[in-house]
């Protein structure tokens, strides 16, 4: 990876295939993760990767980076746009987040969610 954009848009783009591997390819081994469905967060590879198998074994999520900026903190934040559907098809969430991560040696450390103003 080149940037940290870079680095971003192939973990979306990974995430968004299901391939679970590919993500953990950018994530420290120690990474810390929000437990978006369930509250809490998830830590390490395998933290990660139990986490989303649950997850997509009851639901499909697909996140859409759309903006990219800095905080004061240096930490990445990424205008998102979240979309997740139940195994049938059908909308259950359609909305603006923001995924705020710390990248550490070109790996993501951390990622937190914060819902935007604008929704």
């Amino acid at each position: 990876m080149h940037t940290t954009r870079d680095l971003l848009l192939a973990t979306y783009a990974s995430f968004n295939a299901r391939d679970i591997d590919a993500v953990l390819q950018n994530m420290h081994g120690d990474v810390d993760w929000p437990n978006g469905m369930e509250g809490g967060r998830v830590y390490g590879h395998s933290g990660v990767r139990e986490y989303w198998t649950r997850q997509w074994a009851l639901i499909d999520p697909h996140v859409e980076p759309v903006a990219f900026s800095s905080d004061e903190a240096g930490r990445t934040i990424v205008d998102v746009h979240q979309t997740v559907r139940d195994l049938n098809g059908n909308i259950i969430v359609d909305r603006m987040v923001q995924h705020i991560y710390s990248i550490q040696n070109g790996l993501i450390k951390s990622m937190g969610i914060q819902e935007t103003s604008s929704n």
